[in-house]
C-alpha cells in the first residue's frame, strides 16, 4: 500500500534539502513547506515546494485540507546561537509559537508521525562534555531553550493522544552532498566547518580559534562532527521506525567522538593544499571544552549505521561545495 504524505518544514535549507533528497530517492511523496528566509529554491530537489511560514495556520489548514499528510518531518528553525542571544523573542516566535500552532493543525488533521529536529543545545554545559539522553537538560542559550520547549509540546501532545514521535538532537552538523548536488549554503554561517571552508576560497580573511587553553589534549574545544548525509539518512531510519509502530524516543545524533578545532582547521588546509590564516582569540562565554555525545540509542533503537564517520570526507564534500559557489558554478547556489 503507498504510503501518504509527508510535509517537511525547511526543506529548502541545509539539513532539509539533504533529508528530501533521500525521501525522493525512496519514492516517497513529500511537500516542503519553507519561507526561504534562508534557504534556497534549487536546493529542494524532489516534490512540492510551498512558499510560506509554519506559523501562517490558515496556510497550514490549507495544506493539511488538500493532501493526505500523516507524517510531519519539522526542520524550519532559527539557529544562530548568538543572533538568539540578542534576539531571543525572534526565536522564541519562529521556533517555539511556530512550532506550537505546526502542531496544533497538525494534530487536528490526524498526523500520526512526527520526526523532529532538535539540537545538542538542550544540554548546555553537560559535566565532562558527554551527553546521553538522559542528561540534563539545561541550555544556557535561547535557541537551545526554544527546542527543548517544542520537544516538551510534543511530549505533552504525545501523552494527550496525538502522534508519535522521534526527536533527533543533533549535535555538530558538517559536509555536504558527495556528488555536489546540493550543499550548505546557509548565509552567515557560524559552524567551523563552513567557515573554514569558506576562508580557503579566499570568501573569508581568516578563521579564528576561540580559546587554546581548554584541558584538551591539543588547547582547542573538541565537538563531535556529523556529516550530514548520515544524519539525513537518521530521519529515514527514524521514519521508517515509526511506521512500524515504533513508540515515541529521543536520540542523540552524533558519531560518540570528537575532533578538535585544530584537527578541523589542519585538515581543511590539507584538503585545499594550502594553509589557513588563523588567528587566536580568547575563550568565548558559554563554550564548553568538549560536547560529545553518547550516540548508542540511536544505533540500537533505530538501526542507523553511519558510512562517512570521517573528518577527511567532511571536510572534502564542504570544501567541494564551497569551490562550486566561489567558481559561480550554476548548479550551486547562494545568498543573493
Amino acid at each position: 500500500m503507498k504510503n501518504k504524505k509527508i510535509l517537511l518544514t525547511g526543506g529548502a535549507g541545509y539539513i532539509g534539502s539533504h533529508v528530501l533528497r533521500q525521501l525522493g530517492q525512496q519514492g516517497e511523496d513529500v511537500i516542503s513547506l519553507d519561507n526561504l528566509s534562508t534557504g534556497f529554491r534549487a536546493a529542494v530537489t524532489s516534490g512540492e515546494l510551498i512558499v510560506g511560514d509554519t506559523g501562517d495556520a490558515g496556510l497550514l489548514e490549507s495544506i493539511f485540507a488538500a493532501h493526505d499528510i500523516d507524517t510531519l518531518m519539522h526542520f524550519a528553525a532559527h539557529t544562530i546561537v548568538p543572533e538568539s542571544v540578542a534576539d531571543p523573542l525572534k526565536y522564541y516566535r519562529n521556533n517555539t509559537a511556530n512550532s506550537r500552532t505546526l502542531l496544533e493543525v497538525a494534530h487536528r488533521h490526524g498526523v500520526r508521525h512526527v520526526v523532529f529536529s532538535s539540537t545538542a543545545a538542550v544540554y548546555g554545559l553537560p559535566p565532562g562534555g558527554k551527553a546521553a539522553e538522559d542528561s540534563p537538560t539545561v541550555p544556557i542559550n535561547p535557541y537551545g531553550t526554544s527546542k527543548l520547549m517544542t520537544e516538551w509540546m510534543l511530549r505533552d501532545l504525545g501523552i494527550a493522544g496525538g502522534p508519535n514521535y522521534v526527536v533527533l538532537r543533533y549535535f555538530n552538523v558538517a559536509g555536504c552532498e558527495p556528488g555536489g548536488s546540493i550543499g550548505q549554503s546557509t548565509p552567515l554561517a557560524t559552524l567551523l566547518v563552513k567557515v573554514a571552508c569558506e576562508a580557503a576560497v579566499g570568501k573569508r580573511e581568516r578563521v579564528s580559534i576561540f580559546g587554546t587553553d581548554y584541558p584538551t589534549p591539543d588547547g582547542t574545544g573538541l565537538r563531535d562532527y556529523i556529516h550530514v548525509e548520515d544524519l539525513a539518512t537518521a530521519h529515514i531510519d527514524a521514519l521508517r521506525y515509526l511506521r512500524d509502530g515504533g513508540e515515541s524516543t529521543t536520540l542523540n545524533c552524533g558519531y560518540g567522538h570528537g575532533y578538535s578545532v585544530r584537527e578541523v582547521l589542519d585538515a581543511v588546509s590539507e584538503a585545499n593544499g594550502t594553509a589557513l590564516t588563523i588567528t587566536e582569540e580568547p575563550r568565548r562565554a558559554g563554550d564548553p571544552p568538549e560536547l560529545v555525545a553518547v550516540a548508542t540509542r540511536i544505533r540500537n533503537t533505530l538501526g542507523w549505521t553511519p558510512k562517512f564517520d570521517d573528518l577527511d570526507t567532511i571536510v572534502r564534500t564542504s570544501l567541494a561545495w564551497e569551490r562550486k559557489i566561489a567558481a559561480g558554478d550554476p548548479s550551486a547556489y547562494w545568498p543573493g
